[in-house]
């Protein structure tokens, strides 16, 4: 039953029960303030005090200001943000796969089978639309992180920008590798050796059309396809969205003064066992060009709708509103983080990996060029 509690002329009225009411303290304000709970609602009849709740009562409940029009506006969200957050936490995420463009997807397609051990996984052609994709990786597209290429007919070259930096891949023997890369024509950009303070045997390359590799020397992972890295303009600004937002665990960090630049791996499972996203900051350096070439990544969710409330709440930009693709039933969701870098969100209950052709690629992937 709902009750009505009308304050004393005291500055302050505190009360409890045998029931373990919550307690309340009033303050002074200039306007009437309403608090509504599930356990029932309480309102003030004054214009004079503010009622203050405990933080056991605050947890349940939503407060609520009146001004002198007595129309209810929302003073305090706090509750609904703290469930978002709680929820973003529990959702079960995956990065499923990352998107870009490329200038000949036949050589591409050889370098990274020869040269990496890939497979490539399907191949699609849209004339009408006209491009082509390519998905290749270590594993199924259900159960692995996997490259989608995209060959836009008559483009043979893209920029890259300076904001995207690397892919990486984990290999048994980086040494053999390389030369394998160098006798394939590949161009090897830093020898094999430990990486810098610490053991772990790296090397450098790049791909036909300009994209970095690094290869990282591990025994078996079961994701073979480990990193891709970006850079950011406020590496702090940035963990906060991917935690908040994405509900991805920040797994390490470390800063390099001497090259002066900071990194951040931020992702949903172990390094050795899962793809993770390499967040870089370079000092000083705020804006990147990102070029025309890089697209995005795509993340599994259990929601895209409750996941765009996450990301419009901490910071990102939601581009394609939630909701499911026209001719079937997979939902997704596109988004900008805070240094506008694409991602889309699918939802795992109704996914598709395999979609039909007579889908429009710019509602999916937004990856051709005009």
């Amino acid at each position: 039953m709902a009750s009505s509690i009308r304050p004393s002329l005291s500055s302050s009225l505190r009360f409890a029960s045998s029931h373990s009411a919550p307690r309340f303290c009033l303050s002074r304000a200039p306007s009437w303030t309403v608090v509504l709970s599930h356990f029932g609602s309480v309102s003030l009849q004054s214009q004079n005090f503010l009622l203050c709740a405990s933080p056991l009562w605050r947890r349940n409940t939503s407060v609520y200001s009146c001004g002198k029009s007595g129309k209810v506006a929302q003073a305090s969200k706090t509750t609904d943000h703290e469930k978002l957050l709680d929820w973003v936490k529990k959702d079960n995420r995956r990065m499923l796969h990352v998107v870009y463009r490329v200038g000949d997807l036949d050589r591409t397609i050889k370098f990274y089978t020869e040269c990496l051990g890939m497979k490539l996984l399907r191949k699609r052609d849209i004339p009408e639309e006209r491009y082509t994709n390519a998905f290749l990786g270590y594993g199924p597209e259900d159960a692995h992180f996997v490259i989608e290429l995209t060959y836009n007919y008559g483009v043979d070259k893209y920029d890259i920008g300076t904001g995207f930096g690397h892919f990486g891949v984990a290999v048994e023997d980086v040494a053999k590798t390389v030369e394998l890369i160098k006798i394939k024509g590949g161009k090897v950009t830093h020898e094999p050796g430990p990486v810098k303070g610490g053991t772990t045997v790296i090397a450098f390359i790049e791909d036909p059309d300009g994209y970095k590799f690094e290869l990282l020397e591990r025994g078996p992972t079961p994701e073979p396809l480990c990193q891709v890295m970006l850079r950011v303009g406020d590496l702090d600004r940035s963990i906060n969205f991917y935690e908040k937002a994405f509900g991805m665990e920040l797994l390490h960090k470390r800063d390099d003064p001497e090259y002066k630049y900071t990194i951040a791996m931020m992702g949903y499972g172990p390094e050795d066992k899962k793809a993770v996203l390499e967040l870089t900051y370079n000092y000083g350096v705020t804006e990147y060009e990102k070029g025309n070439a890089y697209a995005q990544i795509a993340i599994g969710t259990d929601d895209v709708y409750r996941t765009a409330e996450a990301v419009k709440l901490y910071g990102g930009k939601v581009t394609r509103k939630p909701g499911p693709l026209p001719g079937i039933n997979t939902k997704i969701m596109a988004c900008l983080d805070p240094d506008g870098w694409k991602t889309v969100q699918k939802s795992f209950d109704n996914i598709v990996f395999w979609h039909t052709t007579a889908l429009s690629h710019d509602l999916v992937y937004d990856v051709s060029i005009s």
